[in-house]
């Protein structure tokens, strides 16, 4: 099953996608989740499994002619035996799984869910413990790499299980969306593994950011700070895959008006499960409560909040001019 992202607070079950398989014995696969990520995913899940899932809804439906919708996500879990989601925020999990037409209501024993979304660890390790108690198998396999990996098919995916077995079983249909499989812990273990790089990830890019817009200001050629950068010790993801200012890098989301990326408002999302983590842990933040203030006032300029997360270096570039 596959559905477009929910945007409402807590979403609507909205149309769901089914993979029907070619053959008989092979596994019916659901999808939810549509967006940026989530449709790239479920492509290459269709490219490389013996046939294809969902839609979003009449595109993917064109584009995978295999691709069948089912009305509800209990509609979806009725019929499918693996289930893959990919949800913006915890209360969405929460909704699709346990809320009235939820995947619960028609779960069939045995079924693996496999919960790519970036959410609280506390709502990941609840959701799960309730869908094996009904019998099913869960795992939680938050997602690094961004639109770019998810459309390479080159992700990396976090992985909490209550066993190795369940890890194995979910490991199949990752790798056929990623690079990277790698087996965290117990339940929620990929989601603290998750929020702990999203949160070096952000420090990396305001760092970066920063750094080049001093350089920039001091009249150094931007391409030729990143590329010194990039052949020393600063070298970091933010500077040499993503760099955050225009034209330095043709693929970067900055030289595409800082689009097709990871908006700012979901790495502030981030950075709040990075907090209230902290919080439960009694884990000092200093850095990490920094950035997540920066992040925070830069989503409520303009238009910033629904750019690439890169876009700290415009707005650091245009202040005290």
């Amino acid at each position: 099953m596959l559905s477009s992202t929910l945007r409402t607070p807590v979403p609507r079950l909205a149309r769901p996608l089914l993979a029907r398989q070619y053959s008989s014995s092979a596994p019916t696969i659901g999808f939810i989740g549509l967006g940026q990520m989530g449709y790239n995913m479920a492509t290459h899940l269709c490219t490389k499994s013996q046939s294809p899932f969902v839609d979003t809804v009449a595109k993917f439906q064109d584009e995978n002619a295999n691709a069948t919708a089912a009305s509800s996500p209990a509609d979806l879990a009725d019929k499918a035996s693996v289930i893959v989601t990919v949800l913006p925020e915890s209360a969405h999990v929460r909704s699709v799984y346990l809320g009235n037409n939820g995947v619960r209501d028609g779960l069939r024993k045995n079924t693996l869910c496999i919960d790519s979304s970036t959410i609280d660890t506390s709502v990941s390790i609840d959701v799960s413990r309730q869908l094996i108690g009904l019998g099913a198998r869960a795992v939680d396999a938050p997602i690094s790499g961004g639109i770019m990996g998810a459309k390479a098919g080159t992700l990396t995916f976090m992985v909490g299980s209550e066993n190795a077995q369940d890890y194995d079983a979910a490991k199949v249909y990752l790798e056929r969306m990623g690079k990277n499989v790698v087996r965290c812990g117990d339940l929620g273990a990929g989601q603290a593994a998750k929020i702990c790089n999203n949160l070096l990830l952000a420090i990396s890019m305001v760092g970066t950011a920063e750094a080049l817009n001093l350089g920039v200001r001091l009249g150094l050629d931007p391409s030729v700070l990143a590329g010194i950068i990039n052949t020393s010790s600063g070298r970091c993801w933010s500077s040499d895959t993503s760099n955050p200012v225009p034209d330095v890098l043709p693929n970067a989301p900055s030289t595409n008006g800082y689009n097709g990326g990871f908006k700012s408002k979901l790495m502030l999302k981030d950075l709040g499960l990075v907090a209230n983590a902290a919080k439960d842990s009694k884990t000092p933040l200093m850095l990490g409560g920094l950035v997540e203030s920066i992040y925070r006032h830069l989503s409520n300029q303009g238009d910033m909040a629904e750019k690439d997360f890169s876009v700290v270096y415009k707005w650091l570039a245009e202040s005290q001019k």
